[in-house]
Parts: structure tokens; sequence; C-alpha cells
């Protein structure tokens, strides 16, 4: 259990979007969302939830051409933020996976927090929104979180139906593999999880 409080806070401000945002890797899952977009803002509070980071995150954007630079630019600000708490991410666990079951769909996440990013994304959607947000832009928001947090993020719809139910389903497994891979690993003594000394 880390003894000091892990958090962080940013604003990014262009001619797209506004946002300002803060978060504590230590949380219990409490989040203060609005981006403009309805099913991205239910998206984030599970991401909160579980996670559990709190969350506070405001965004304003230009959502009267479509709400792409918002999703993107909360990604990637959520990343840069996350990967600023945990610091150098020397004593954390390093690895996290997880499995979601949502009814008939499951996802399963794999993260590693090693600075090198990279995304796989091997979810489909059989509709082109869910709610009010396109579903091609989940893709672009995973993709901000993996680049600016460093991590090696793979997302997976091993299978299912109802779009709703697939996103919401990987959020909550990309959430549960962060919560995981976050945890300080005592017997590290704060050194971190890698042969080579460093990431």
């Amino acid at each position: 259990m880390s003894q000091f409080v892990r958090s962080a806070a940013a604003n990014r401000a262009t001619r797209e979007t506004r946002i300002s945002l803060s978060v504590n890797i230590d949380g219990h899952g409490v989040s203060e969302i609005s981006t403009g977009v309805g099913f991205f803002d239910h998206m984030l509070e599970s991401f909160s939830k579980h996670s559990a980071i709190d969350l506070s995150l405001k965004a304003e954007g230009d959502l009267h051409v479509d709400a792409h630079h918002t999703v993107e630019d909360v990604g990637i600000v959520l990343g840069q933020t996350i990967r600023e708490a945990a610091g150098s991410y020397s004593g954390i666990t390093r690895f996290g996976h997880s499995y979601v079951p949502m009814d008939e769909t499951l996802v399963r996440a794999s993260v590693d927090l090693c600075n090198r990013p990279y995304l796989i994304w091997r979810v489909a959607f059989g509709r082109d929104k869910v709610g009010d947000l396109d579903t091609e832009l989940f893709k672009e928001f995973f993709q901000a979180l993996a680049m600016n947090s460093g991590a090696c993020l793979h997302l997976e719809l091993l299978y299912g139906e109802n779009s709703h139910h697939i996103a919401e389903a990987s959020f909550k497994a990309a959430a549960r593999a962060f919560r995981s891979a976050l945890v300080i690993d005592d017997r590290l003594n704060g050194s971190v999880a890698s042969t080579k000394g460093s990431l």
C-alpha cells in the first residue's frame, strides 16, 4: 500500500477542445465528469469506478463538428495524468489483466505499464453509434490513453452482439486491468519490475 497519495492534474487548450482533468489513482472510484457527450460520460464514470481512480473532468469541445476531438483529447490528458500520478512506474505491479462479462458479451483486457506504448484493438461493433457516440471513436480513445500513459494495452472482444454491452465491457475491463497494474508491490522496494532496472 502506498504511503502517499498518487495524484495529478492537467489542462489542455486547443482550437478544438478545452480540458481540465485531475486524477487520484489511490482513490475510490469517485467521479465528476462532463464532456457534453452523454454516453462518453457514462463510459468514463465506469472507468473511474472500476479502476478505483478518482476522476474530475470538465471538457468542452467542438461538438458541432463531431465528438472526435473531445474523445481523443480526453484520452490524451487522462493518459498523461495517470502516468504523472504514478511517477516513473517504480514499485508498481506493472502488469494487469481482466475478463469482464456483460450479458452475452465477454471482453478481455491486458495491460503492461512499461513506457513502451502500444494498442492492440480487436473489438468490433455491429452499429455505427451507441447513444450519441460514434463507435469508431472508442478505438481513438484507447489509442490516445495507451500512447500517453505509456501502456501496452490489448483489448479483445471474445464474443458479443450488443454494442452498448461491448463498449461498456471494454471500458470496465481496461479499468480493472489498470487497477491491478497500478497497485504498489511492497516486495519491489520502490524498484521497477524489470530485469533491465528501468522501463
